[in-house]
């Protein structure tokens, strides 16, 4: 789960640069960093696009973190049964 974390957290931060890049390029007044008008709806939509793969990816990480929790807490289950088996017949 760390990993798929890892992606996420990966994502968020490309999506952070790419929208402090975004605000950069509009508060300059050079030239060359004004973008078009055809840029800037082109990278909105990037961006867009971008953030609804992590809204899509983070709802995964948590449906991965759920399972993994009902996994882990039946394992638990299994082990303590197990514990308190080999307890009884000592």
């Amino acid at each position: 789960m760390d990993r798929e974390e890892s992606l996420f957290d990966q994502a968020v931060k490309r999506l952070d640069r790419a929208i402090s890049s975004v605000e950069q390029k509009l508060r300059s007044n050079a030239p060359q960093a004004a973008a078009s008008r055809g840029d800037q709806e082109q990278l909105a939509q990037d961006l867009a696009q971008e953030l609804a793969l992590s809204r899509a990816r983070e709802k995964e990480l948590e449906a991965a973190g759920a399972e993994a929790s009902t996994a882990l807490a039946k394992a638990i289950a299994e082990i303590n049964a197990a514990l308190e088996s080999q307890g009884e017949n000592a």
